[in-house]
């Protein structure tokens, strides 16, 4: 009851008022925007079974989930450079998206000592001061290509925190994820991925540098999730 309360209130005065200003702007007679809403004809919503779970649906509702996805770009040269200096092990990258631009340092550390022991070459969108334990092996960066990198032949994993489009990006290039989800859905996207052998988790709050490690080779390493990822990307090109 009092979840419900809560998004209740975030829906009336928080949400519902940024619409109704658009309406207010558009629109010639008034028009309110919890109506138009309920009278809507035609939904479409982001979202994919390969992804989802199942669950009825009416009529009116298109499914268009990884929509924004895309064939990768050329990458700008100075990242080309750096993931073809990778060699046979290619390259990880890492995002924690738009919201969360860095982790506590003492976390921080943590990963970036892990990254250092790995043969991989690693890109990591990153703002804040650089971590004492950062390894030559891994370039910090204010912002990437994500799709792009997905898509390069080397790229060998995404350690991300599990957004949604981030997370259909990862499934349309096939690249195995690990999740470090820290808000919102992003518990919930990467679990979808994790049941279905593709991702696996970690508990970003009390994370150390032996347990990324070991999760991240896991990822690497083993073949189960490279296959269930691939699986999951031709089963939603196929669409």
């Amino acid at each position: 009851m009092l979840f419900y309360l809560l998004m209740q209130f975030q829906l009336r005065f928080l949400i519902q008022a940024q619409y109704q200003a658009v309406c207010d702007k558009y629109f010639e007679h008034e028009v309110d925007y919890s109506q138009i809403v309920k009278a809507a004809d035609l939904w479409l919503m982001r979202v994919d079974f390969v992804f989802e779970f199942p669950r009825p649906t009416m009529p009116n509702v298109v499914y268009m989930g990884g929509f924004q996805c895309k064939p990768a770009k050329p990458l700008p040269q100075d990242l080309e450079d750096f993931v073809q200096s990778s060699g046979e092990h290619g390259v990880i990258i890492m995002s924690l998206g738009t919201f969360v631009s860095q982790l506590p340092s003492d976390i921080t550390e943590e990963i970036a000592a892990a990254f250092a022991e790995l043969p991989q070459k690693v890109i990591w969108k990153y703002t804040g001061e650089r971590p004492s334990t950062l390894g030559n092996n891994t370039l910090l960066v204010d912002w990437f290509p994500q799709n792009d990198l997905l898509g390069h032949p080397k790229t060998r994993a995404f350690v991300a925190h599990g957004g949604t489009n981030g997370m259909y990006e990862a499934i349309y290039h096939g690249v195995s994820v690990l999740g470090l989800p820290l808000l919102f859905d992003q518990f919930d996207n990467v679990l979808r991925l994790q049941v279905r052998g593709a991702a696996k988790t970690l508990e970003t709050t009390t994370l150390t540098s032996a347990e990324f490690k070991e999760a991240l080779q896991d990822v690497l390493e083993d073949p189960l999730y490279r296959e269930a990822m691939e699986r999951l990307s031709r089963l939603h090109r196929d669409r």
